[in-house]
């Protein structure tokens, strides 16, 4: 499980430039940014915040995210 004080600061890298970019957690294991909907996977207890991973996953829908989440490529 992922500390609280570590969600309570992470944000989107592409968001925090110009907005919030605050994350929502989701299925226990994935982070949604509520600005633009780039959905970022915890592996392992870490959450993986590469921009490419957030792309990879937009378009998702958050009931059709895997869990648990595939490792990165």
């Amino acid at each position: 499980m992922v500390n609280q004080d570590l969600l309570d600061i992470l944000r989107c890298p592409v968001c925090v430039k110009e907005k919030e970019g605050v994350l929502k957690m989701t299925r226990d294991c994935w982070l949604i940014c509520e600005e633009c909907g780039r959905k970022y996977p915890i592996v392992e207890d870490i959450p993986v915040m590469l921009i490419s991973e957030g792309d990879k996953w937009k378009t998702t829908q958050s009931a059709s995210l895997p869990v648990p989440p595939p490792r990165p490529d």
